[in-house]
């Protein structure tokens, strides 16, 4: 396993580390309790948390804090499963059983955040792999993460599949109070046989839309990110009509459909998953995304109209682009008509 290789996180303001990311001693444990069962955490001392987003990315927001790697919520379309192979670790089974723990990250953000070179600039959590997955159950690595960013004022997102969110809700509205924060839930769709295979480690739709309706609640506007919208699975108009109907029964403010995109590791997983489960639709989907990682333009154009339609119906519109880092960290900026969409997924 190497961990001198993870340079792909840039330390503090983009410069590129001469070291590793991580310090010296890898603690390896196993839990045998029901709830980890199976599973393994690798936990490090990060010497950075603050990650800067890619100049080309074209997402609204520029820095991230990802305190785990690997996600145990298994979604077999997860983007973010090529980043195990930098560990020489398994993209597949791997990825949602091998966890690795930046069991400082609290601490180190607290100091980035201290120091006279940062500029306070938005912090998305969730874009990479979930916050608030079965892990941060047993680190609890979150609270002080959203004191540390409470304390200096600054503003935040959160994406997550996660219920456990709720156990920080208190800190939330302090967090509120003080500076901008911005949570949204991902809610691709609602049949119950499809989130059994696709997401098997996640809570079911309807307890994530129950966060939806206690963020509320609590005045915290909450919004959904419909993602993701799967080909021939998740996509007919029924199935979008029911899912943005439970979406405006919990009171989001705003719903954002993507439809799913598989890029290298996901996609190798993704449809050996289809192969299993949905044999009859491996040649449709070896013609839908020949193209590459992701759907065909006209028929993304198409799932966004639907969607945006029924929002409309429901009383729920699209997040605005100038309200993305508030509500929906995870919406792409508008791009022009001949530019390939970004997609980002939990996962």
């Amino acid at each position: 396993m190497r961990w001198d290789n993870l340079t792909d996180e840039p330390v503090e303001h983009g410069r590129t580390p001469d070291a590793a990311l991580f310090g010296a001693g890898v603690v390896t444990t196993q839990i045998d309790t029901p709830e980890f069962r199976g599973i393994t955490f690798h936990e490090v001392r990060a010497r950075s948390v603050l990650n800067r987003v890619p100049g080309a990315s074209r997402m609204p927001f520029e820095w991230t804090v990802n305190p785990y790697r690997g996600c145990s919520h298994a979604c077999v379309y997860c983007f973010a499963r090529k980043t195990h192979g930098y560990l020489d670790l398994d993209t597949g089974i791997g990825f949602d059983t091998q966890i690795v723990v930046k069991v400082n990250a609290p601490e180190v953000l607290r100091r980035q955040l201290g120091s006279g070179r940062w500029r306070g600039d938005h912090v998305a959590m969730g874009t990479n792999v979930d916050c608030y997955q079965r892990a941060e159950g047993r680190y609890r690595l979150m609270p002080g993460i959203i004191s540390a960013l409470t304390e200096h004022a600054n503003p935040f997102s959160i994406l997550t599949k996660g219920t456990l969110i709720l156990r920080d809700l208190d800190l939330l509205v302090r967090a509120a109070e003080v500076t901008d924060v911005g949570i949204s839930v991902s809610v691709g769709f609602l049949d119950s046989e499809l989130w059994r295979t696709v997401e098997p480690g996640t809570p079911a739709p309807e307890r994530r839309l129950d966060v939806v309706r206690a963020l509320g609640e609590h005045g915290i506007g909450c919004g959904v990110l419909m993602a993701p919208v799967i080909p021939f699975l998740s996509d007919e108009p029924e199935q979008l009509r029911a899912t943005v109907a439970a979406i405006a029964a919990a009171g989001a403010t705003s719903v954002t459909p993507l439809v799913l995109h598989l890029r290298p590791g996901a996609r190798e997983w993704f449809m050996a998953w289809l192969a299993e489960h949905h044999p009859y639709l491996v040649r449709r989907y070896e013609r839908m995304y020949a193209g590459g990682s992701y759907a065909p333009t006209w028929y993304q154009r198409r799932i966004t109209r639907q969607v945006h339609e029924l929002a409309r119906e429901y009383g729920i519109g699209p997040t605005r682009a100038g309200a993305a880092r508030r509500i929906s960290p995870a919406q792409p900026a508008p791009v022009p008509e001949a530019a390939e969409p970004t997609q980002l997924t939990l996962m």
